[in-house]
């Protein structure tokens, strides 16, 4: 049996373990909501990068970096943000979701989100997704109307 996303095509078995989390697809049951992982092209501080895409068109723009002190991998969704030399007040805007992502293998052990080098987990955990994206500018009458769950399961790998 074969998992089809948008140009990913993969095997269901054991070929998830294969597939580095740079090139991942990821979904969500509950709204047809979907996360393609893409390579961070040595960033820096930047250790995932994806796009998050919703019903309707939708797509947010999502980054992965570590923390440090007590070491945290902390996610961000931005919706609209301007691009080039912007401020803080104007990233902090565009920002629809924050926060501590979390991984799962298929025996339900949750762990930290790793770096794009390894294997893709099995599940990811984005906490209070949904009530998060819910107040924000993208959902709405003029954005997407189903809201994400915070678990997104493994669907293939990009070729």
């Amino acid at each position: 049996m074969a998992v089809c996303a948008v140009g990913v095509t993969q095997a269901v078995s054991t070929a998830h373990a294969a597939c580095p989390l740079a090139l991942a697809v990821y979904g969500d049951a509950e709204s047809e909501a979907g996360i393609d992982f893409r390579p961070t092209t040595g960033a820096a501080t930047v250790t995932n990068s994806f796009k998050m895409v919703l019903d309707k068109g939708v797509v947010l723009d999502g980054i992965v970096m570590w923390t440090s002190g007590v070491s945290r991998p902390h996610g961000s969704l931005m919706y609209k943000c301007p691009t080039g030399d912007v401020t803080g007040d104007e990233l902090a805007a565009c920002t629809v979701w924050q926060g501590v992502v979390y991984s799962a293998d298929d025996k339900g052990n949750i762990a930290l989100m790793a770096a794009e080098g390894t294997d893709a987990p099995q599940s990811l955990i984005f906490p209070d997704l949904g009530p998060s994206l819910q107040m924000s500018s993208a959902f709405g009458a003029n954005g997407f109307s189903k809201l994400p769950w915070d678990v997104f399961l493994l669907k293939g790998c990009q070729e």
